[in-house]
Order: C-alpha cells, then structure tokens, then sequence
C-alpha cells in the first residue's frame, strides 16, 4: 500500500484529500505545515509527497528545495492557479508533477500512480541489458543508476524517465508532447512545462553548459540526446 504524506495548511481540503486518498487505497499522513511535513518525511518514509505551494511560514517551494536535498521522493506539487509563475518555480525546484485546486482525489490518485510507476525498476522477459556508456556518462537502466565522470548522479523519478527515454534512442527528436506521453503519462492536455523544467534539472546535476553534450534543445520542437562527444 502506498504512503502518501499530505502538506496543506487548508483543513478542509486536508481532510477531503486525505478521505479521497484513502479510498482509492492509498495509506495517508496529513500535516499542516511545511516544518512539519520535514519531519514527517524522514518518520514516515513517505513514497509520495503531496505538498501544498501556498504554506504559511516555510512556503511549499522552501519544502521542496529542503526535501530535495535530502530524499528524492517523488513531489506533486498543488497550486491554487495553474498559470501562475510559481508553478514553474515549483517545478524548477524539484518537484515532479503538479495539480491545481480544487484537488480531485480521482485525478490525484492517477498522478500518483503515474509518477510511482516511473519507479518501477523491473524489466521485460527477465533481461539486464550492460550499462550504457556515452561520453563521460553512463545509464545503468537495470539497477536505475546514472554516472557521470564516475561519481554517482541523484535523479528525481521524473529525471531518470526522462533521461532513459532520451537516451534509449541518441539522435532521435522528441516533441515536447511526446516526451509528456512517455514521461508523465499526460496526453493531450498535458503541460510542457513540466517538460522545460525537468530538462532544466536534468542538465543542472550532468553539470551543462551553455551547449548542452546531452539532453539538446531541437528549437521550435523538442529534444534529442546526444552521443556526449564535445
């Protein structure tokens, strides 16, 4: 059973969630502050943060930047407004996906399986394919581990997927849409940001400069990776 730890300082919305939640399964600790969903996180060992983005005191985008640099649990991000800059902030900062209020348990429920399942490190037929060596960078895609001129890179989940399916085909453009499929599992309304702002992360940790060896812009497009030669 999944356990979900809840950061929202609204009660209603606490309780709403965390009933909603429940049902669908899920085992559930609500907190109403950020300081308190840190302590939450290293007590209860959580497989999914929810965190609110509007928190009294220590703001939601404080918690994620203080999650990340402890845990790389996957973050849903919850904002009242889903234009507004603080998403991409949110998003920039670590976490993986993001749902507007009001917060329906069916739609979050599938967020959170959707990002769960970019955990999933089992592989078809029983196969280990050999790490992948390209440049300075090597993708263990079996034991879900990524070098980059031999010290160790700490992915998000949305990270990793999206590295993986990049690298799984050098040279070949995805659009941003596509990338949406095959990452989040968003279709057609789905949110290129969420996209940008990974991207953004993932060059940040492989250390890219301003010509990107790895994960390249195709512009007006998408991306491709690339083989890591200068």
């Amino acid at each position: 059973m999944p356990r979900i730890l809840i950061v929202e300082d609204d009660s209603i919305v606490r309780q709403a969630v965390r009933l909603g939640l429940r049902h669908q399964g899920h085992e559930v600790v609500a907190v109403e502050t950020g300081e308190e969903g840190l302590e939450q996180l290293r007590a209860v060992r959580p497989d999914v943060v929810v965190l609110d983005l509007m928190l009294p005191g220590m703001s939601g985008l404080d918690v994620c930047r203080r999650m990340r640099e402890r845990d790389q649990v996957p973050i849903i991000m919850v904002t009242a407004r889903g234009d507004d800059i603080d998403v991409v902030l949110g998003l920039e900062t670590g976490a993986d996906d993001y749902v507007v209020k009001p917060v329906q348990a069916r739609v979050l429920d599938a967020r959170i399986r959707a990002v769960l399942r970019r955990q999933d490190a089992s592989l078809p037929d029983g196969a280990r394919p050999r790490p992948e060596t390209h440049g300075d960078l090597v993708v263990d895609r079996a034991g879900l581990e990524v070098t980059h001129r031999g010290e160790p890179v700490t992915l998000a989940p949305s990270e990793l997927r999206l590295l993986l399916t990049l690298s799984a085909s050098p040279g070949q453009v995805f659009s941003r849409q596509q990338l949406l499929e095959a990452v989040w599992e968003h279709g057609y309304h789905g949110d290129i940001r969420l996209v940008d702002a990974c991207v953004k992360r993932l060059r940040n940790k492989l250390g890219e400069g301003r010509n990107p060896r790895y994960v390249q812009t195709v512009r007006g497009f998408g991306y491709r990776f690339g083989t890591g030669r200068a």
